[in-house]
């Protein structure tokens, strides 16, 4: 018998280009998208700006992760909403002075309708903390991440 190990370390890549001084085209597998600043910072906004998508990457983490603990759980997710702020030190975007760490605090509002019980759902937090690698990042970062969790039966 043989035994096939997956690939415990991938090499991700990207490209882009910037189009404008404040758009640029992102290209992923056979995926495009686009990052961009607002009208009023000359933008075209037509995307989300660089740190609007960083934050983002930190929900859809956050629901991939915990539906994945989910499963191997044996517990049903049904929907997951999440509202994130994050206390954002511009001063460093711009160039008024150099900040260390932009970010100091992020709060999610998570609100989950499942099956899972009281204590699968403590568990499942839990691992959440140890396997979403976007929220490890920004923890081992020195950002702060409070998670609070509202609980809906299916």
């Amino acid at each position: 018998m043989v035994n096939i190990r997956p690939k415990t370390t991938v090499k991700m890549k990207l490209s882009g280009v910037g189009e404008t001084p404040s758009r640029s085209q992102i290209s992923v597998r056979d995926v495009n998208a686009t990052i961009d600043e607002p009208l009023d910072r000359h933008g075209t906004n037509e995307g989300l700006t660089p740190t609007e998508t960083m934050m983002s990457s930190l929900i859809g983490c956050t629901n991939v992760i915990s539906n994945k603990i989910a499963a191997k759980m044996g517990i049903e997710i049904k929907r997951m909403d999440i509202s994130l702020t994050a206390d954002f030190d511009r001063r460093g975007v711009t160039l008024v002075e150099e900040v260390e760490q932009p970010f100091s605090n992020i709060v999610m509002d998570i609100d989950v309708t499942t099956n899972g019980t009281e204590d699968q759902i403590e568990t499942l937090r839990t691992e959440l903390e140890k396997f979403c690698p976007v929220a490890k990042v920004f923890r081992g970062s020195g950002i702060t991440i409070t998670e609070n969790w509202t609980v809906k039966p299916i």
